[in-house]
């Protein structure tokens, strides 16, 4: 048994098919006729007052539609690139900053205690105590970065904590720097609060370092930053790929946007064959904030790959930079700068991401809705007034 609704045929359809799917045919169909009468009229034409009706309907509509999901998902795109620009890229940079000069600070002490210099005026060396206030200034701007979670904040007051800590061994060294027994025991305690594994100083560098290690086992202040680091570089990589709820969005605006040009387009056009009308002013102004939409679509495809340019950035950030680097590029600051040295990559990802946008559009997001809003009421204002005016009295020369 078919669910009556005039002038649609569901005598077709599986005879076990519930009711309640019928009935949403039926309703599919009738908004498909409905728009396709909006857009491209039958041969014979379309009564007057049935083609403002359904324009009126159907317009507003589409301007809505258009404008809130082209809006939502351009907006979406902003958040992520801004997300990256002033919140993950700078967290990254201090991460990566804090483990190189921890790993310096820890080859200048023992370098230090070893040659037994830490008992003299200079103590632990210069070099020692820039490098360990500037790990903790830069482990301070992470956290106030709002880059992190709650619990990847608590995990970085920790490694504060452990800092402090660390800091207290090695200034125990210091102190029993003649004492060969109290200065070795108290260096590896330092040791163990800074690496799992055993500090290793590869070919040619002259500060030591340890890769970090996973699991119940990684407590050290090392594995605790390393770890923080994949958990940004996871979270920017997914910032940076299209989402599947953007791109339905992207893809349904453009399609409302698309058919309401044409809905514009083709009312326009008949306003002037039937109506006499050459140019309808509101219709027109309506359709003016359609020029912006491409330069829109082409600030966020620039955001969208300027995030994706960054990730390698963010890899070598977080895997390829080493303390001798990072002391090299301090001894020689007018030196040709080595690609893989921190600040080297924080310009990079800095000059990426402010090139990946169109400046003069930042804000403007959110404002699309709303615009489509307005649109929708100008043109449903428009084709209400036409079609009262087309009720009460005729244009000469209209069709019935």
């Amino acid at each position: 048994m078919s669910v009556p609704r005039a002038g649609v045929d569901t005598a077709w359809l599986p005879a076990r098919l519930p009711r309640g799917y019928r009935a949403v045919w039926a309703v599919a169909v009738r908004g498909g006729r409905r728009v396709r009468r909006c857009l491209w009229p039958t041969a014979d034409g379309a009564r007057n007052r049935v083609f403002l009706r359904d324009r009126l309907v159907t317009l507003p509509l589409l301007a809505v539609v258009g404008f809130g999901a082209f809006g939502w998902a351009h907006t979406q795109v902003r958040d992520d690139s801004a997300f990256v620009r002033d919140r993950a890229a700078p967290a990254l940079v201090g991460l990566a900053d804090a483990r190189t000069s921890l790993f310096i600070a820890q080859g200048a002490a023992e370098e230090n205690i070893g040659g037994g210099r830490a008992a003299g005026i200079g103590g632990l060396g210069e070099r020692y105590r820039t490098r360990v206030t500037r790990a903790t200034q830069s482990l301070n701007q992470v956290i106030s970065s709002g880059a992190l979670t709650v619990a990847e904040e608590q995990e970085l007051r920790v490694v504060s904590a452990l800092l402090v800590g660390y800091t207290g061994y090695i200034g125990q060294a210091q102190e029993h720097a003649e004492d060969p027994v109290l200065r070795e025991t108290t260096l590896a305690y330092a040791r163990s609060m800074l690496c799992s594994s055993r500090l290793v100083t590869a070919a040619g560098d002259r500060y030591p370092s340890c890769a970090p290690t996973t699991g119940s086992t990684a407590t050290s202040i090392v594995d605790r930053v390393s770890g923080l680091e994949r958990a940004l570089r996871d979270r920017l990589t997914g910032r940076a790929l299209w989402g599947g709820r953007v791109l339905a969005a992207a893809v349904v605006g453009v399609l409302a946007l698309a058919l309401f040009a044409v809905g514009i387009w083709r009312t326009l056009d008949f306003l002037r064959h039937r109506f006499r009308i050459r140019l309808s002013v509101p219709l027109a102004i309506a359709a003016l904030p359609l020029l912006a939409l491409p330069l829109l679509a082409a600030d966020a495809l620039l955001a969208q790959r300027a995030q994706h340019d960054v990730l390698p950035v963010a890899g070598t950030l977080a895997e390829r930079t080493s303390p001798d680097t990072e002391a090299v590029a301090e001894e020689r600051p007018f030196a040709s700068p080595d690609p893989r040295a921190v600040e080297v990559l924080a310009d990079r990802m800095d000059d990426s991401l402010a090139d990946g946008r169109f400046a003069f559009l930042d804000g403007v997001g959110p404002f699309v809705f709303p615009a489509g809003l307005a649109v929708a009421a100008l043109v449903g204002g428009t084709l209400h007034t036409y079609r009262r005016e087309y009720l009460v009295v005729a244009r000469p020369g209209a069709a019935v």
